[in-house]
């Protein structure tokens, strides 16, 4: 029977390649270099396959070690979640969760989440980290967050997946911008034109492009905002319309402009707010209260925003 791998070497061989260097790999895994490159020797020997390429000035991944990688990752990620969970056994709702969120949802939903959290679950430690969906990805699949807010569609394949709510997308303009005219919002190609866009990376920017169903649409001057707060200033100083998400909306976002939101026709565009975590993840219990908590605190807003929509149409 072929000799398995062992947790050890796998963790020299993603040391070596998030380092590029031996010297570094070394020291992260808290041993010699003649330790690390005996252990990477033993790793390939046993899957027969070369994963890294080095000479006195380079080390670089092989194909085949780049697939391994990843694989490499998941495993010493499942390894830790069943260490967690022998460790979670019988104490439920108590330690730290590490709990990444994107820009467009951390500032709109979790004032409004934690307190609930945080009164249910005293025990209960959260650490937060805001930052991009990629990113928020690569560091749940490689065990450096437990749970991620992000907002679909985007590709979570493999992955723990809980949708929480739609949240549709609504149209903002001057007081005075002709596409807020009429009695129902509709967003034509003219329109579609004149909408401004987050950077690249940011995937409210897809999602935005998606609702206009025109994903060739590229600002002629370049010009693109680095977060919601700028997007509105562009909007604000003339420069065009833009669609926002209604939990930003609600959430007082064009508290103090002189900015007019309302929503598209139905069927509206919209993007979904999902909880994501690893299938193996240690924190079932925990993934489902959170995922309970912001959807019973969206049911409330939810109904708030509809009547408000519903009073301010009858004017």
């Amino acid at each position: 029977m072929t000799a398995l791998p062992s947790l050890r070497q796998l963790r020299y061989f993603v040391a070596i390649a998030q380092e590029l260097n031996f010297t570094r790999a070394a020291e992260a895994c808290f041993v010699g270099q003649s330790t690390l490159s005996a252990g990477l020797k033993e790793l390939e020997d046993s899957l027969g396959v070369r994963l890294v390429e080095r000479d006195r000035q380079n080390v670089a991944i092989t194909p085949v070690g780049l697939e391994i990688l990843t694989r490499a990752k998941a495993i010493l990620a499942s390894s830790e979640d069943l260490v967690e969970y022998a460790g979670a056994a019988g104490r439920p709702m108590a330690g730290t969760v590490r709990l990444g969120v994107i820009p467009t949802i951390a500032p709109f939903l979790l004032p409004n989440v934690m307190p609930d959290i945080r009164a249910r679950f005293p025990d209960l430690k959260i650490a937060l980290r805001e930052d991009l969906t990629a990113n928020l990805l690569t560091r749940l699949v490689e065990h450096q967050l437990d749970f991620i807010l992000i907002a679909l569609p985007y590709e979570t394949s493999g992955l723990l997946v809980k949708e929480l709510f739609d949240d549709e997308f609504w149209l903002v303009a001057g007081e005075d911008d002709p596409a807020l005219k009429g009695k129902e919002i509709y967003l034509p190609a003219k329109m579609a034109e004149r909408l401004l866009l987050l950077e690249e990376g940011h995937c409210l920017r897809e999602h935005t492009l998606q609702a206009c169903k025109r994903p060739d649409v590229r600002k002629a001057d370049g010009m693109e905002a680095t977060s919601l707060l700028t997007l509105l200033q562009m909007v604000e100083s003339g420069m065009g319309i833009a669609l926002l998400p209604e939990i930003a909306v609600n959430g007082g976002l064009l508290n103090g402009t002189h900015l007019v939101a309302k929503p598209l026709a139905p069927p509206a565009p919209k993007r979904v707010i999902a909880l994501v975590a690893r299938a193996s993840t240690a924190h079932l219990d925990e993934f489902e209260a959170f995922s309970n908590c912001i959807q019973e605190r969206f049911q409330k807003r939810e109904k708030i925003s509809r009547s408000t929509v519903k009073s301010a149409a009858k004017k």
